[in-house]
């Protein structure tokens, strides 16, 4: 069977899909291709198929909605075209995500490793040598980093936490490492999920250079960001140190938030100097600024010289506060690597690691970014001589207020949770109240019912 990558796969992607989970798909891929089928013959061939920025950069909106820091009237409820954005902000048990969609998260978070795969396996076809290596490895770094974020976040949706002592029995993700579709697919532990995720990543950082780029291309820096992230998410705090540490030597720059315009309806600018990566997800009507009302505790949590106050959110006529601060310039959500949750982590990691003279270092060096002037000095009143508990709570906190609908409190919440946390979400929805308690088997998100029917593998618990 002759097979063809396909360079526009959007309106096949749940054909992939399909054929990830099923024994075989000759079938359908048996077919007299078109125009717009070709064969990946050239570095150029697989570089189109890496540059795919539709296909590369999107990400599920699952990671926010779920995440608790905005509430819904009922009447707004009432108002949404869809019904499964209502049972996902509900945490209902099944029935999260809309079924045959080739637009579907899963389907999407799958078309990009496939993508990857496709480009790894058409390198092997071409050799390597002194006038193709930078292309050759740039291909293959950008690969295998696409592979481990996606693979990464895609267990943030769909599997519970990451727990060292629980990890290789616990379910973790399809690991897909090539196209061949004959192969059934199975969910790994999680344990084996990440280890494919770190191997990946790890490889990346060796293949990416530190060369400037756009956000919406990989260097070595946003390698390094995302292995921070992942080990800061599995509790390894010496790896997330060491990978956030690599990447603010290449690359430390802050925002001066005293300088933004408050006036724009999007303050933050879109490819600003704190952006690493850029991944995006839509803006789903439960998300707009009028509909999600964001959490009082939160709006509370900053000082009124902070300017994230103003930066971030917009007053409604009602008094409600809903968020406007994407790191994209524009309304859809910012769900990537920045510099100012490198400083975040590397702060934790240190605190964790009795560093506690970096953890202050690096929470001030961000936090004086982010408040008010007057003759020309800042209003910041710089953080000291606090024991480490306090100081780990104070940085916990500046996560929360600094990485706003960029996915990262779901995040936090499993992980946190996951130590003891104890953070129990709660939302009322026509007088039923919805509670969501630490370490809940709802953390890990059903899988689309059609892909249960379509393969072998095996649905989340609950």
């Amino acid at each position: 069977m002759k097979r063809y990558i396909i360079k526009d796969l959007s309106r096949l992607s749940l054909l992939f899909m399909t054929c990830f989970l099923l024994p075989s798909c000759e079938k359908y891929l048996d077919v007299k291709p078109d125009q717009k089928l070709a064969v990946p013959e050239s570095l150029d061939d697989l570089q189109a198929l890496v540059d795919n920025y539709n296909v590369q950069i999107i990400e599920s909106d699952a990671l926010e909605v779920s995440a608790g820091e905005f509430t819904v009237t009922d009447a707004n409820l009432a108002s949404l075209s869809s019904d499964f954005h209502r049972r996902m902000y509900q945490w209902d048990a099944y029935d999260l995500f809309p079924e045959g969609s080739i637009a579907s998260d899963w389907a999407r978070y799958y078309t990009a490793i496939y993508y990857a795969n496709a480009a790894l396996e058409g390198l092997t076809k071409i050799d390597r040598n002194n006038r193709n290596a930078t292309q050759y490895d740039y291909i293959k770094g950008r690969a295998l980093f696409t592979r481990a974020e996606k693979l990464f976040h895609a267990s943030l949706i769909w599997c519970v936490a990451y727990d060292p002592k629980k990890a290789s029995s616990t379910l973790g993700m399809p690991i897909r490492l090539d196209t061949d579709f004959n192969k059934r697919s199975f969910r790994a532990s999680l344990e084996d999920t990440y280890k494919q995720i770190i191997a990946d990543a790890s490889l990346a950082v060796t293949l990416l250079t530190d060369k400037p780029h756009i956000p919406v291309e990989p260097n070595r820096v946003a390698a390094y960001a995302l292995l921070a992230k992942v080990y800061l998410y599995m509790a390894d705090y010496e790896n997330a140190f060491k990978y956030a540490d690599a990447a603010l030597a290449s690359n430390s720059q802050l925002l001066d938030y005293s300088v933004l315009d408050p006036i724009n309806p999007y303050p933050i600018p879109r490819y600003n100097k704190e952006l690493v990566y850029q991944g995006l997800a839509g803006y789903p009507q439960i998300l707009n600024n009028v509909r999600a009302q964001i959490v009082s505790d939160l709006i509370a949590s900053y000082d009124l010289n902070d300017l994230r106050l103003d930066l971030y959110f917009i007053k409604n006529n009602d008094g409600t506060y809903g968020f406007r601060g994407f790191y994209t310039g524009t309304n859809s959500i910012f769900i990537g690597f920045a510099i100012d949750e490198l400083y975040l982590i590397r702060a934790e990691a240190a605190v964790r690691l009795k560093r506690t003279d970096v953890a202050l270092k690096d929470l001030n060096t961000l936090l004086v970014t982010r408040f008010k002037k007057e003759n020309g000095k800042t209003t910041y009143q710089e953080v000291k001589d606090i024991g480490s508990e306090e100081l780990l709570a104070r940085i916990l906190l500046e996560r929360r207020k600094s990485l706003v609908f960029r996915g990262i409190r779901w995040y936090d919440l499993k992980r946190l949770n996951r130590d003891g946390a104890n953070i129990v979400l709660k939302r009322i929805v026509e007088g039923k109240e919805f509670v969501l308690q630490p370490n809940d088997l709802r953390y890990a998100l059903p899988i689309p019912s059609d892909i249960i029917e379509l393969s072998d593998i095996v649905q989340n618990p609950r």
